[in-house]
């Protein structure tokens, strides 16, 4: 990782972010993340003197595998690349490397014209992957999206058609516009990582990410996720509306001649792929976990089932994912082990969509990120 790319994570602020919670918890490590403080920096400690005998040499590699430092640098470089082409969604960028990394998926939120396509259609090409986009609309099919028997007249035989899901990047925009039939045709890919049609199970490509949008202002005709499709979806992020000064970069870009349907001509290069994602997301596995952040996240998503204010809390699922979350954005940040900060820098993007409100507390004007902001300050951080 380089000096300037190192400076440029610990100056981030996450409370700008979205991704807000811990202090200095960006993508760098801030007060509180303390590689001496030993109830969670231990394991990596020991960890590192076992293989102090050995540091004089590098590791040995198997040919061709990518290097963890290397492949963590050219994930950094995918957030300067999505840089070209979309302005203000640093965060956004940074919960979908994170999603690719724990292997999950992202429901983007935002009104529309705030980049939610061109985001995904240039991490895409910052990361030299395959993406597809699905436009969810009331007449839309299962077999539209997964793909369906095809009878070929030519052989007198069925084949199989393969649907847009068999990608490495689905957009799936507007998902809240399909009916419940075609938003199922995806819980399978999401979960399972393959699709069944006509009873034979499909493999899905290993590196498999679904970003579906949704539109949180217009509800007319729209049928909303039930919650054991949301629980499926790794992070809710929330796109906001660009700042002025972001706004006038905006429309600088346009008054220059930047062409969104053309990323090449706008600069956007790929710096990373699939071998680099295999590398950061073997790596991010290795990250260290003590028992006293184990038992931090236990005690957030016990305190969401018991808050007076949702009617359904967090459950043991919501729990892995933070914990998950968690590991991807310590490694990035350059550190073996998570700390307190890690996990309330992804709490909310992360919890946000699996708790739901009671509807008193609902028209008392409470919000899913408010009630997680208090059970924030409520429950006690290991020191």
């Amino acid at each position: 990782m380089t000096e300037n790319q190192e400076s440029d994570m610990t100056q981030q602020d996450p409370a700008g972010s979205g991704f807000g919670g811990g202090s200095g918890s960006g993508w760098g490590s801030g007060p509180g993340s303390d590689q001496s403080n030993p109830a969670w920096a231990a394991q990596d400690s020991h960890r590192v003197s076992a293989d102090q005998d050995s540091a004089d040499q590098p590791p040995a590699r198997e040919p061709g595998t990518i290097d963890p430092a290397a492949a963590r640098t050219a994930l950094l470089a995918v957030r300067t690349e999505v840089g070209k082409a979309v302005v203000g969604q640093d965060s956004a960028v940074t919960g979908l490397v994170i999603a690719l990394l724990s292997g999950g998926h992202v429901l983007l939120e935002g009104v529309p014209g705030v980049a939610k396509t061109l985001l995904v259609r240039a991490l895409a090409a910052a990361l030299s992957l395959d993406s597809k986009r699905v436009q969810f609309t009331p007449d839309l099919m299962p077999g539209d999206v997964t793909g369906s028997a095809v009878f070929d007249s030519r052989t007198a035989e069925f084949s199989f058609r393969e649907g847009p899901v068999f990608t490495n990047l689905l957009l799936a925009d507007e998902i809240n516009r399909t009916p419940p039939k075609t938003q199922a045709s995806l819980l399978e890919a999401m979960e399972e990582r393959q699709v069944t049609v006509d009873g034979r199970p499909r493999p899905l490509p290993e590196v498999f990410l679904v970003a579906a949008t949704q539109n949180p202002v217009e509800f007319e005709g729209t049928y909303p996720l039930p919650e054991a499709q949301l629980d499926r979806f790794l992070l809710k992020l929330v796109l906001p509306l660009p700042s002025r000064d972001e706004e006038i970069g905006v429309l600088d870009r346009h008054a220059s001649g930047f062409d969104p349907r053309n990323l090449a001509a706008a600069g956007v290069k790929p710096v990373a792929g699939a071998a680099e994602l295999a590398a950061a997301r073997a790596a991010a596995r290795e990250v260290t976990v003590g028992r006293e952040v184990l038992g931090y996240i236990a005690d957030l998503a016990r305190a969401t089932r018991v808050s007076p204010s949702l009617a359904l809390g967090v459950s043991p699922r919501g729990a892995t994912a933070l914990l998950s979350t968690a590991r991807s954005w310590a490694w990035l940040a350059g550190r073996g082990y998570v700390t307190p900060d890690d996990v309330q820098a992804l709490a909310k993007p992360t919890l946000r969509h699996r708790v739901r409100l009671r509807a008193e507390a609902e028209m008392e004007g409470a919000t899913a990120d408010g009630v997680l902001d208090a059970v924030l300050g409520a429950v006690p951080v290991p020191r």
